[in-house]
C-alpha cells in the first residue's frame, strides 16, 4: 500500500547542498508519499534551521555533509527551535555517521542514492510517528498569548542605569563607540554579533540573547533568533506570498526576516 494515500496532507522540509540530490528525493517522495508536501528547500545547514523555524514542516530530510552547518549541527539547532515538534530523517552517503544521527534525535537514516523500497519503511515509520503526537496548538491562541506577554514584558523595564547607551565594538583594528539610539539593528551568526548604524558597523561578541535584556524594550524588538532591530529605524514590513514578513530599514539596503516565533509583534491588533 502507498504510504499516506489517505491521511492528512503533511509538510515537508527538504535540505542538501547538490540541487539534483534535492530533486531526486523529492520525486521519490512523490512515488511513495503523494500526501507529502515539500513545501521548502535548503541548500546549507544554516538554511535548513531558518527555514525550519519560518515553515514548522512536519518531517525535515537533512544532508549530513553540507557546508557551514553540518546536518548534525543543524538538527540540534532544529529540536531546540520553541514548540519544535517535527520529525527528522538525515539523508547521507556515508554510514559512520549513524550513531551521531540518533543522537541528535533522527527517527531514520537513509543512505544515498536512496531507494523507493527504503524510502517507503521511513514513511511508514514517519506516519506511525506523526499520527501519535499530540494535535497541534491553536495558534491563533499561542500568538494572542505570545502578544500578551511582549505587551506585558515592554511595561518591566530594568533600571535606566542598566540600560546599555553606548556600543563598544570593533571593525578591523579599530575600535568604535556607538550610540545605542543610532543602531539599525543587531545581527548575530556563528561568532560574533553586528552593530548596524547608519554609515557605519562594528562588532561585538555578546550573543543576542544576552543583548536582549540591556536593551529598552519600548526602543528595541528581537524579531528573529539572531536579529534585533531598532523600532524608530523601521521603514516598512512587508509580508511575501508564502506570509513571511520582512523589515525594511531605514538608511541600510538590508532586509531584515522576521521569524514565524516573533511574526505576532507585527500583526494588527
Amino acid at each position: 500500500m502507498t504510504p499516506g494515500g489517505d491521511g492528512p496532507r503533511l509538510r515537508a522540509l527538504v535540505a542538501d547542498d547538490e540541487r539534483l540530490m534535492r530533486e531526486q528525493l523529492k520525486s521519490r517522495l512523490a512515488a511513495v508519499w503523494p500526501q507529502l508536501e515539500v513545501v521548502a528547500e535548503a541548500r546549507d545547514g544554516a538554511e535548513a534551521v531558518d527555514q525550519a523555524d519560518a515553515q514548522r514542516p512536519d518531517v525535515v530530510f537533512l544532508d549530513i555533509r553540507m557546508p557551514g552547518l553540518t546536518g548534525i549541527e543543524a538538527a540540534g539547532e532544529i529540536v531546540a527551535l520553541p514548540g519544535w515538534s517535527g520529525e527528522i530523517v538525515f539523508v547521507t552517503a556515508y554510514d559512520e555517521y549513524a550513531v551521531a544521527a540518533f543522537e541528535r534525535g533522527a527517527l531514520d537514516y537513509l543512505l544515498k542514492p536512496v531507494e523507493a523500497a527504503r524510502l517507503a519503511q521511513t514513511a511508514q515509520r514517519l506516519q506511525a510517528r506523526l499520527a501519535a503526537r499530540p494535535p497541534k496548538v491553536d495558534e491563533a491562541a499561542l500568538d494572542e498569548l505570545l502578544a500578551k506577554i511582549h505587551r506585558l514584558q515592554r511595561g518591566v523595564e530594568p533600571p535606566a542605569a542598566q540600560l546599555l547607551r553606548w556600543i563598544q565594538c570593533t571593525s578591523g583594528a579599530t575600535t568604535r563607540l556607538i550610540a545605542v539610539d543610532d543602531v539599525l539593528f543587531f545581527r548575530s551568526d556563528e561568532k560574533y554579533t553586528r552593530v548596524q548604524a547608519k554609515g557605519q558597523e562594528g562588532f561585538i561578541r555578546t550573543p543576542i540573547r544576552e543583548l536582549v535584556p540591556q536593551l529598552d524594550a519600548q526602543q528595541f524588538w528581537q524579531i528573529h533568533r539572531s536579529t534585533i532591530v531598532n523600532l524608530a529605524a523601521i521603514a516598512a514590513v512587508t509580508r511575501d506570498d508564502s506570509g513571511r514578513q520582512r523589515v525594511q530599514v531605514h538608511g541600510h539596503p538590508e532586509v531584515l526576516e522576521v521569524s514565524r516565533s516573533f511574526a505576532h509583534l507585527f500583526r494588527a491588533s
